[in-house]
């Protein structure tokens, strides 16, 4: 659980560069990132995630994390970390052994559902919580097609919960799907 953590910190301190360098990223000092990603990956390991499955846990932890600062910063999610998710995420999976039919049924499912809601109340759902929700879904869709419906009732709990800590500005739900899809995420493999 050591090495998780301080791997995490290391891991996590490079995003936080890497943050700064992104067209659009966010400038954020180092232990924005560092710190709750070595707390993420140190509960990963922890919860007893088996060691295959292991690297989604902990890239999902990683993304979240870097994703949330600059949602709760900036009130987006920057296509530079959304748009290679999906095949990042997917060659995790692929390493991982996991189902990638299913995988990709999730993707597209969660996907779908997030781009209907979009499409209905886009002040509700920004267009980067979509980008974002294919990748996610393909986690969710790996571990078990119930994972689907549990993630998104869990992400809008967790997006709830933030609205009440932030209530002058509308809460951002990419905290509340990255949150969510970690937590399922260690129940999978």
């Amino acid at each position: 659980m050591v090495i998780h953590s301080l791997s995490g910190l290391l891991v996590g301190a490079f995003g936080a560069r890497l943050l700064r360098s992104l067209p659009r990223g966010a400038s954020v000092h180092w232990a924005w990132c560092a710190l709750p990603t070595a707390g993420l990956w140190a509960l990963s390991a922890a919860a007893g995630v088996p060691p295959r499955w292991l690297p989604v846990s902990l890239l999902v932890a990683w993304l979240g994390v870097l994703l949330s600062v600059v949602d709760f910063r900036h009130r987006r999610l920057p296509d530079a970390l959304t748009l290679p998710a999906c095949p990042l995420v997917g060659g995790v999976l692929a390493v991982c052994g996991a189902d990638l039919a299913r995988a990709l049924g999730g993707c597209l499912a969660y996907f779908g559902l997030h781009l209907v809601v979009h499409r209905l109340s886009p002040a509700s759902l920004g267009g980067g919580d979509v980008k974002l929700s294919g990748a996610l879904g393909a986690v969710l869709g790996s571990v078990s097609w119930v994972a689907l419906p549990v993630g998104a009732v869990l992400a809008s709990a967790i997006t709830l919960l933030v609205a009440l800590w932030r209530p002058r500005d509308g809460p951002p739900h990419g905290p509340g799907l990255v949150g969510s899809t970690w937590l399922v995420s260690l129940a999978g493999g």
